[in-house]
């Protein structure tokens, strides 16, 4: 055998074995945390709608029952705790038609999330995230509310995303 036709060999032997020796740290919540404490969020947003916060605390524990990484559990006995703040509320005219007439409006939530291990009583991680819903002028208190349901459900999303990944 030529050594010309060993290196294709030894080349896949090489990356074989870095394929087995990877590994996925980093990409999941730790084995130590098997539950989590969700508060109902705070509104600090002045937006004045009043299901806001337990409308975004009912979806985000949703999308955790959903995702089936950690279980809920009271926070005082939980591994893990994801203290949100709702803190702004902005609804913004989208689409504007002749004569100035808003067609579509867009309504956009900032949440600020702390993610906390309880366990090894550390911070894990602090961000703001920020989603929007796109709604009808047409369709008035309606739209809008579907709009700012639009908005939780990506921000719960991203949030979820957030905790289970971003390790």
């Amino acid at each position: 055998m030529k050594s010309g036709s060993l290196i294709p060999i030894f080349i896949v032997a090489i990356l074989v074995e870095g394929c087995f020796s990877y590994s996925f740290t980093g990409a999941s919540v730790p084995p130590h945390l098997k539950t989590i404490g969700i508060p109902i969020a705070l509104d600090q947003s002045g937006f004045g709608d009043p299901i806001l916060r337990d409308e975004f605390s009912r979806q985000l524990v949703d999308v955790f029952v959903q995702d089936n990484s950690l279980q809920i559990a009271d926070k005082t006995t939980s591994d893990a705790l994801l203290e949100t703040v709702i803190t702004a509320v902005r609804n913004t005219p989208e689409v504007v038609q002749g004569g100035d007439a808003v067609s579509k409006w867009k309504i956009a939530v900032t949440v600020r999330a702390t993610f906390q291990d309880l366990r090894l009583k550390k911070k894990v991680w602090e961000k703001d995230f920020s989603q929007f819903g796109l709604y009808d002028a047409s369709a008035g208190l309606t739209g809008r509310t579907e709009g700012l349901k639009e908005a939780i459900r990506k921000l719960t999303e991203d949030i979820l995303l957030e905790s289970v990944s971003g390790w």
